[in-house]
């Protein structure tokens, strides 16, 4: 299972993170950019269950 540092970079990094998430460029992809070093908050994480939980799923998935 990837950590958030690796989970961001998977998507394609801070930037269109935040573009997936709806936020504005520039206090978005900052916000975005926080959560390499503080994690992801988990309220974002269950708001967004499609792009962050499907990521944690997929190697679970594949082992079975």
């Amino acid at each position: 299972m990837p950590n958030d540092k690796q989970l961001i970079k998977q998507l394609g990094g801070p930037i269109k993170v935040a573009k997936m998430l709806g936020y504005e460029k520039k206090g978005g992809t900052q916000r975005v950019h926080n959560w390499i070093t503080r994690g992801i908050p988990p309220r974002v994480k269950l708001q967004f269950p499609e792009i962050f939980l499907s990521q944690v799923d997929a190697p679970m998935r594949e082992a079975t």
